[in-house]
Parts: C-alpha cells; sequence; structure tokens
C-alpha cells in the first residue's frame, strides 16, 4: 500500500515547487493543504488516512489526544529544530518517529527591519496615498540616526538585527535575563542595566526572545507603560511574549507611535479580530520565516527526512539532543 503525506499550510501552494520530491514519489502520495485546519477534530478528520505529515513552525498543535485519534500516522516532519507544540512522549509512545528541518535566521532579521522601516517612515499610508489620489506627503519620517535600538534578546537574530541597527549609525543596546556584558561586547552594543531602562530609552524597540515560562507576558501594561509616546515596538518572534491586550490598547489610546507585529495569538487571524483593524499598527501574517531560500531548506529537508525514515534512519530526530 502506498503511503500518503500531508502537508499542512501550504498557503501559496508552493511546497512542490520549492524542492523536487520525486525521489519520494515513487513510495509516497504527497497531498498539500492550502487551508488552516482550525482544530483537533478537524486535524483528525483531514488526516486520518496520512502516515507522514508535514508541518511549518508551531502553527499546529500536536497533542497525545490527536496523536491518539491518527493510528495510521508514523512520522511527522516539523520546520526548524525546536517545537514546542509537539507531544514527543505521546508520540514516541505512539509509535511516531519526529524529525526537524534547518532554519535560517536570515529571513526573520530582514522582516524585522522591514517592518521597524515601515513603520519609520510610513510606507503604507504614503504608498495608499499616491495610489488612490490622495494627499502629496502626509507623514513625516522617524529617523533611525543617532535614535537608539533596543533589543529584547542578542541570540541569532537579535545579533544580526543589531549589525543592520550599527550600520545605520543607531545606538543599540540590548536585554535579556541571561545577557552577559561579555555577549553584548562581543556584538557591539551596550548591555541595558534592566528591562525596564530599556524601554524607557528605546525609540525602537524589537523582540527577539524564545518564548518559555520567564518570557510569556514579559511585556504586560505596567512594561509598555515605559515606553516614549514616540516609540515603535517590533515582535517578530512570538506574539504570548507581549500581552496582546495591552498592545491593544496602547495602539488605541495613541500611547505609543506604533508597532510592527508579525506574530498573532490565534494564526491566521480570524475575521474580525482586533489585530486586523488596530490603529498604527503594521502587520503581516507571520511572514518572518517565508522565504524562497528558506521553504527550499524545509521542504528539501522534509523529503530527505522521509526517505531516511523509509530507509530506517531516520535524519534530524526531535526533540534534538
Amino acid at each position: 500500500m502506498r503511503l500518503r503525506c500531508a502537508v499542512l499550510d501550504d498557503f501559496q501552494q508552493v511546497a512542490k515547487e520549492a524542492a523536487d520530491w520525486s525521489s519520494v514519489t515513487g513510495e509516497v502520495d504527497v497531498v498539500s493543504f492550502d487551508a488552516h485546519l482550525p482544530d483537533e477534530d478537524a486535524l483528525a478528520a483531514a488526516l486520518a488516512d496520512f502516515d507522514i505529515v508535514v508541518t511549518l513552525r508551531e502553527r499546529v498543535v500536536f497533542p497525545g489526544s490527536l496523536l491518539t485519534r491518527l493510528p495510521r500516522l508514523r512520522l511527522i516532519v516539523a520546520s526548524g529544530m525546536r517545537n514546542s507544540v509537539i507531544d514527543y512522549a505521546a508520540a514516541e509512545a505512539h509509535g511516531v518517529t519526529v524529525c526537524g528541518t534547518a532554519s535560517s535566521s536570515a529571513p526573520p532579521v530582514e522582516l524585522t527591519w522591514a517592518l521597524l522601516l515601515g513603520l519609520a517612515r510610513g510606507l503604507v499610508r504614503e504608498s495608499n496615498g499616491l495610489r488612490e489620489g490622495g494627499p502629496w506627503q502626509q507623514t513625516v519620517g522617524a529617523d533611525l540616526h543617532d535614535r537608539r535600538l533596543g533589543l529584547l534578546g542578542l541570540g541569532k537574530i537579535g545579533s544580526r538585527v543589531a549589525q543592520v541597527g550599527l550600520a545605520f549609525g543607531m545606538r543599540v543596546s540590548a536585554w535579556s535575563q541571561n545577557l552577559t556584558r561579555e555577549r553584548a561586547d562581543e556584538v557591539g552594543v551596550e548591555l541595558a542595566p534592566s528591562r525596564e531602562e530599556l524601554l524607557r530609552t528605546a525609540d525602537f524597540v524589537s523582540v527577539h526572545l524564545a518564548l518559555g515560562e520567564r518570557t510569556r507576558g514579559l511585556l504586560g501594561p505596567a512594561e509598555l507603560a515605559l515606553l516614549k509616546p514616540t516609540a515603535y515596538l517590533v515582535n517578530t518572534s512570538r506574539a504570548a511574549i507581549v500581552d496582546q491586550d495591552a498592545l491593544l490598547a496602547a495602539l488605541h489610546e495613541g500611547r505609543i507611535a506604533g508597532a510592527g507585529v508579525d506574530v498573532f495569538d490565534t494564526e491566521p487571524l480570524p475575521p474580525g479580530h482586533p489585530m486586523r483593524t488596530a490603529p498604527r499598527l503594521l502587520a503581516t501574517p507571520h511572514l518572518g520565516y517565508v522565504s524562497q531560500a528558506n521553504y527550499a531548506t524545509y521542504y528539501g529537508q522534509a523529503i530527505e527526512a522521509i526517505r531516511s525514515y523509509l530507509a530506517g534512519s531516520p535524519v534530524r530526530r526531535l526533540p534534538a539532543p
């Protein structure tokens, strides 16, 4: 019997073009889903006849209760080498192998700057005005040179964002719970004495932290209240790091100049979600990882993972040691 592979959240219908699947299609039928399956019942019904699932990032949750309802499932390939929404113990108990792929930090760095620059120079408003016959020039752009960029997190992504900020002539400072002066010096940025001081002094704040117990809700109402009314906040990391209700309130009340957001508490955003219409918000539909090179890596290595699994030697097994 031929195996069946489901490729989830293939919104652009490019999974089969991003890599060469011919090395597995002799044994595997590949079916892509261009619409998100929103809950466990929908997933259980749609995936009942699949042996393999390829899933992007952490959008689709695989708890034990779902794995129990997918007795045919034998392999999950998740993009990236870290995934917090798969129940690994349940997967092992049900005989499901979980593998990951490499992932580049370059695309989220680039999107961070696209959002930051779009906010600073009012690009969406000005472009729409020009196209729609509106006023000639409506905004006065916020300068980057000699302004302070505050980074929450200085890992692979945060450090690359820092380098671009320095190239713009910005004064860059960073903070995280484990950040050392040695690491800050290595990247060439200032170590902020505290989260609060970083928020008080930054003209632009960008979030680059992993989501965990210590970072969930890290920026709540009290923290957002520390931002200057002229400051901009960018979050391309995880939605739960920033209290969504507090951010919406700050935007509606004009307590910050604006925000650039690529991550949300529910994805895809349902119709009518307040993030769709919030003022002073430049929002993108979680595009941080969505690039031609990243997709070539994700799907190319997913194919490799399927081929290796069929050969009895799975590669890049998760959780990674």
